[in-house]
């Protein structure tokens, strides 16, 4: 027979309603103590209660549901996030529904339709980024909403973001310190947040080291690793070619590798790597690549937070945090004195052709 509040309210000698506010969230409502908090808990644990979700989803008109989208689920950074955000939210007694938008804008706005019809009770968006217009009508609709990663500027809508100026500020003038000057850029999507961020973060280190921006050296139309793979192979045939180059994501840095193996290009030895996003393969590859890392635990935590915030408190003045990154040094920067030629490595791979 299943176990009720009745018998958790006799095991721990409190009321049945004192029990049914514990077990459903309203404790600072009723302002029931730390204690009582736990011992009631601890019964509902050792006796199998179960909290009824559908019934208590119809009572509360609710669904403990909440809609995840992001642009590409295969990345390892949005792979990352997806799993610290079911972490956060399993433990407020949600539930989630994920959808892979493919960086493209139809299916992220198709996601948020068909999610909006399953009556999510709020949305966690990593949107593409290059509109918003969609997202406008969920924000003057009132329906809660926290975006992650890809944010917006101008929307008026609660995001949680790393420093994306910061960060390519960081992984730049850590390669002119180790004195390069011909530094390339293989960014992502161009005009979303994310790009756009990171691409005035290393104009910014350029510029403040009296560097002239060459715009040969920026390349790239999207976040995945073809694109890093085309781009380098064609930076690495330019007749000044560059001595480091900085990607956007840590797919394109793995198109970078593949390119400069295929072009026996040495790293570091004959060029230098710095990504953005700091996934976990990172530090096992050789060399162990240098890369900008965003904090990815306590982002999925701050937006949980600012979301059952929100669905709590529909009125409160909404929130824009940027965390900080960290640039994590390993093996994939040299200094620009034991830099190889590569364009008289080129020169040999051409012949060889």
């Amino acid at each position: 027979m299943s176990s009720t509040l009745k018998d958790i309210a006799e095991k721990t000698g409190v009321s049945v309603s004192t029990v049914s506010r514990v077990l459903h969230d309203n404790t600072k409502k009723y302002k029931i103590s730390e204690e009582t908090q736990t011992r009631v808990k601890q019964a509902a644990k050792e006796i199998g209660y179960r909290v009824n979700a559908l019934a208590r989803g119809l009572r509360l008109q609710k669904t403990y549901e909440i809609g995840i989208i992001v642009p590409d689920i295969a990345n390892p950074f949005f792979s990352a996030v997806i799993k610290s955000l079911a972490g956060e939210l399993r433990q407020r007694g949600y539930n989630f529904i994920v959808y892979d938008s493919d960086e493209d804008i139809a299916i992220e706005r198709s996601a948020i339709k068909s999610l909006l019809e399953k009556r999510v009770d709020g949305l966690v968006i990593a949107s593409v980024g290059q509109d918003y217009s969609h997202i406008q009508k969920i924000r003057d609709a009132g329906i809660p909403l926290v975006m992650v990663d890809r944010c917006f500027d101008a929307l008026d809508v609660d995001s949680v973001s790393v420093d994306n100026v910061k960060g390519s500020l960081l992984a730049v003038d850590h390669l002119i310190k180790e004195g390069h000057h011909r530094i390339a850029f293989i960014q992502g999507l161009p005009g979303t947040y994310a790009n756009e961020t990171r691409l005035q973060g290393y104009k910014s280190a350029l510029y403040a080291a009296g560097i002239s921006i060459d715009e040969q050296l920026i390349v790239g139309d999207d976040f995945r690793s073809h694109n890093g793979y085309l781009k380098t192979k064609m930076l690495l045939k330019l007749l000044d070619p560059p001595t480091a180059i900085f990607t956007a994501g840590d797919l394109i840095a793995l198109g970078t590798l593949e390119a400069c193996r295929e072009n026996n290009i040495s790293i570091p030895g004959d060029l230098s790597l710095i990504t953005f996003d700091d996934p976990d393969f990172a530090s096992y590859l050789s060399p162990a690549l240098t890369a900008v890392e965003q904090p990815i635990t306590k982002m999925a935590e701050m937006a949980v937070a600012m979301l059952y915030n929100r669905m709590k408190n529909p009125d409160d003045e909404r929130t824009k945090i940027l965390l900080e990154p960290k640039l994590n040094i390993r093996s994939s920067v040299t200094r620009i004195s034991s830099v190889t030629n590569i364009t008289q490595i080129m020169k040999t791979e051409t012949i060889k052709e």
